[in-house]
């Protein structure tokens, strides 16, 4: 059994920041838990846009603060998105969000990310693996 708190992995390698600046990333559940998923708290910063691919994850997201207008940049449908809202990227879809208020969002990952993620050029988390143990 694991236990651990948000506080207890502010500022450690678990505590990921966006070299864009626009979100801050808690990862409490990662891939070497060896589990199936990854488990974040994220916060995307009010004012900013940061528009991303998971090209090789599917990601649930459920938003607890905060608010956000995401765009399907695929079908340029819009949904605003406030607490209580969840939203799947069951299809890789290409998004963009745009936050209005901090954004607070508790969001699932599969398969599991490393911690080491950050996004590409192309808004793409690469598809990272923990060493095999021997």
């Amino acid at each position: 059994m694991i236990v651990r708190s948000f506080k207890d992995i502010e500022g450690t390698d678990r505590h990921v920041k966006a070299e864009s600046g626009t979100w801050e990333s808690k990862r409490i559940v990662l891939a070497k838990e060896k589990v199936g998923f990854s488990l974040h708290e994220t916060i995307l910063y009010a004012g900013t846009e940061t528009s991303m691919w998971y090209a090789n994850h599917v990601e649930a997201v459920v938003c607890v603060e905060g608010e956000a207008e995401l765009t399907d940049d695929e079908t340029g449908q819009k949904y605003t998105i406030t607490p209580g809202t969840m939203y799947l990227l069951d299809g890789h879809e290409r998004h963009t969000m745009r936050i209005k208020e901090d954004f607070r969002c508790i969001c699932v990952f599969n398969p599991p990310v490393t911690g080491r993620e950050d996004h590409d050029e192309n808004g793409v988390y690469p598809l990272l693996t923990e060493p095999e143990e021997v």
